[in-house]
C-alpha cells in the first residue's frame, strides 16, 4: 500500500511562472491581478511552465492593456496552426482599473510590469501585474546584503 506502481501518475498541478528578475530591478508599489486573452495552445503552454516573462511590459492603449514581449513556447503537440511566440496578448481588467493604473503610471512616473502568470482556483489563466519604481544600484547593493546576511544566519542555525 505505501509503494507506489509505475502505473499510478503523479497529478501535477499547473506551473506558475514568475519574474524573478523583476523584483530584483524594481520597487513594488501596487500589485493587481488580470485575466489574458490567450489562445488554447497557449493555455496548454503555460499549464506546463513554457512560458518567460523576463522581457515582457504592460501598455495601455486605446483604453485597454496589453502584455508585450511575453514569451510563450509553441505547444509540441498542436499543428502547425500555432500561436506566435511573443505576440501582444490583452489583459482583461475593469476600466476604472485601467484608468487608475494608467494615471499613475503617468504621474508618478511608474511603469507597468508583469510579475507572474498562474492558475486561479477556477483554473483560468491569470497574470499578476505591478506598479513598479526602478531601484537604483545601492538600492541593489542593500538587497544583496540583506539576503547574504539571511543566508548566513541560516546556515549558522
Amino acid at each position: 500500500m505505501g509503494s507506489k506502481s509505475a502505473n499510478d501518475k503523479v497529478k501535477r498541478g499547473p506551473a506558475t511562472i514568475q519574474n524573478r528578475k523583476a523584483s530584483f530591478d524594481y520597487e513594488f508599489v501596487d500589485t493587481y491581478e488580470a485575466g489574458i486573452a490567450l489562445v488554447g495552445t497557449e493555455v496548454k503552454s503555460i499549464y506546463l511552465g513554457r512560458a518567460n516573462l523576463v522581457d515582457a511590459y504592460c501598455l495601455v492603449k486605446d483604453g485597454e492593456m496589453w502584455i508585450h514581449s511575453m514569451d510563450v513556447e509553441p505547444y509540441d503537440k498542436s499543428s502547425h496552426f500555432g500561436h506566435d511566440r511573443r505576440r501582444d496578448r490583452k489583459l482583461l481588467l475593469h476600466r476604472k482599473e485601467i484608468d487608475l493604473i494608467k494615471r499613475k503610471s503617468q504621474e508618478k512616473g511608474l511603469t507597468i510590469i508583469p510579475v507572474r502568470v498562474y492558475f486561479n482556483e477556477k483554473g483560468r489563466v491569470k497574470v499578476a501585474i505591478a506598479l513598479a519604481r526602478g531601484k537604483r544600484q545601492y538600492d541593489k547593493r542593500e538587497s544583496i546584503k540583506k539576503k547574504e546576511t539571511r543566508r548566513e544566519l541560516q546556515r549558522g542555525e
